[in-house]
């Protein structure tokens, strides 16, 4: 399942619901590689305020390959830009919730902001089409749940599926995982 190292890099944009299984398919398709730079954007954890998710965070850097180096940063376009040869972003959802609460902009109407997280996403698509390496970035689909009754869910669902459909038209390969069994997605006319 893993792919192969430089030339012939991929973009893969690895894609399926909660605890689908998508990001051990997606760490899998790097399996061997000690030049990878795994790019985590959600919410740092603190085991003060959330024991919970620090647990989750600590099991997941845990299994993880040593040689792999970890950054934790809302700049996606930065740490692609930086990077060497492979990267995984885990996942693209944390970023789009952590780039609004860094424009902290979540009560505000999206007409009013949009513009500035579109900033946001232009650098991470600009880094993205650049990079002469692999990059695979996993992501939650979120058009198969029911629409949210709070206006903060319905952003969100927005954002991230306009998120999802730019980067998957900057891939290689578009990956869903449904109960931990991976579908390849053909490109849009074929």
């Amino acid at each position: 399942m893993s792919l192969q190292h430089e030339p012939g890099a991929a973009k893969v944009l690895v894609t399926g619901g909660v605890r689908s299984g998508k990001s051990r398919y997606a760490e899998a398709l790097l399996a061997g590689r000690d030049d990878v730079r795994y790019v985590a954007p959600g919410q740092r954890a603190d085991p003060a305020t959330d024991p919970e998710w620090a647990a989750r965070v600590a099991a997941h850097q845990a299994s993880r390959p040593a040689a792999w180096q970890t950054a934790e940063t809302i700049d996606l376009g930065g740490a692609i830009r930086t990077a060497g040869a492979a990267v995984l972003v885990d996942c693209l959802g944390t970023w789009v919730a952590g780039v609004v609460d860094a424009l902290d902009t979540w009560d505000e109407p999206l007409r009013e902001w949009r513009s500035r997280f579109d900033e946001h996403l232009d650098a991470l698509l600009d880094a993205w089409r650049a990079h002469p390496g692999t990059l695979v970035a996993v992501t939650n689909e979120v058009g198969w749940g029911l629409v949210s009754e709070h206006r903060s869910g319905r952003v969100f669902t927005d954002l991230l599926g306009r998120v999802n459909q730019a980067v998957a038209a900057e891939c290689d390969d578009v990956v869903l995982v449904v109960a931990g069994r991976a579908l390849h997605l053909p490109a849009p006319g074929r």
